[in-house]
């Protein structure tokens, strides 16, 4: 008798070739429609869409902390005040240029989220959520103290300028305004954003990141230091947020302490749930539903601009109950499927 024979099942390379080939040539797309839109759009509307980069850099620091580590926030609108402030305050005060003032905030996001993780280790859940909501409750008002006003300008603020093209490209010869280098200078920073972040989650600390979510007891017995990652993701998170409220800060051209109440702070958890946790591109379309939602609200109803969103909102949740990444996911699979 005859050994029975097996028969390796090795899926199409072809298949998969073309998948790849189909989701590079996506991005490349993507990349050149957001290049060309400097040509054909007002400056309003480049205004717009580097707000859109800027909430799309604080979603993804937000979706770090909550979609793939599991902590809720409710006061990620305070780091990014600290950002913007940071910015504004070095450009103002200290005459630096405005490019060096990411890194800034970043950087003094990153210890204030880190030093704020340490004792938010003891919280969890809805009490985790109540100790980020009084930081975001508290933030307007430690930005009108006082003896902070120096330097914040209590409750006038902080007018900053806005950012001229580089001399190279002018003499070059480059018919460049200063909103589309703006914008240009946004787009570049949230790509490189959206690239760390990828390949952050991709690698050891984002697996130790959704261990500690999906199982934290099983994720320290194999070696994770929880709180160790815990307090990482809260500084990565807030340090992303610092990054964002900066860019915003350079865009608006003006830093107030109202500007950065815990509305805002609600605002980015609607966008991450909208958008779709856990996932990367569903910071870019919570930013757009955040930036954009709001105003065609208003142009449906002015009286009752907020009672429109709510309803949009509901919608969207409804409809799309893994968020717009989720969906967008689906669809692809429906697709690819025989």
């Amino acid at each position: 008798m005859s050994a029975p024979r097996i028969e390796w099942v090795v899926p199409a390379a072809g298949a998969t070739d073309r998948h790849a080939i189909w989701k590079k040539a996506g991005a490349i797309g993507l990349l050149a429609l957001a290049c060309a839109l400097p040509w054909v759009s007002s400056d309003y509307s480049l205004f717009q869409y580097s707000q859109v980069y800027s909430y799309a850099i604080a979603l993804l620091g937000l979706n770090i902390l909550t979609g793939y580590n599991g902590q809720i926030s409710l006061g990620h609108g305070a780091f990014y005040a600290i950002g913007a402030y940071t910015a504004a305050i070095l450009m103002d005060k200290l005459g630096a240029p405005y490019w060096a003032t990411l890194p800034a905030a970043g950087a003094v996001c990153l210890v204030a989220g880190f030093l704020f993780g340490l004792p938010a280790l003891r919280l969890e859940g809805l009490y985790l959520a109540l100790a980020t909501f009084a930081l975001g409750v508290s933030m307007p008002q430690l930005l009108k103290y006082h003896h902070l006003e120096a330097w914040t300008g209590g409750v006038q603020g902080i007018v900053i300028a806005k950012p001229e093209p580089p001399a190279v490209l002018t003499n070059a010869g480059l018919p460049i305004n200063a909103d589309q280098w703006l914008y240009f200078f946004a787009l570049a920073v949230t790509i490189l954003m959206f690239a760390l972040g990828r390949n952050l989650m991709r690698g050891r600390v984002g697996r130790a990141l959704i261990a500690i979510r999906d199982h934290a007891i099983a994720a320290e017995a194999m070696g994770v230091n929880n709180a160790l990652y815990k307090s990482l993701a809260f500084g990565v998170s807030a340090m992303y947020t610092g990054i964002a409220g900066a860019l915003g800060a350079i865009a608006v051209q003006y830093v107030a302490p109202d500007s950065f109440n815990i509305f805002l702070s609600l605002v980015f958890l609607v966008g991450i749930v909208v958008g779709g946790l856990a996932s990367i591109s569903g910071a870019l379309y919570g930013a757009l539903f955040i930036q954009f939602v709001p105003n065609i609200a208003d142009d449906i109803s002015k009286a009752a601009p907020w009672a429109i969103f709510g309803v949009i909102m509901i919608a969207f949740v409804y409809l799309m109950p893994t968020g717009v990444a989720g969906a967008v996911r689906l669809l692809l699979a429906r697709r690819k499927s025989p």
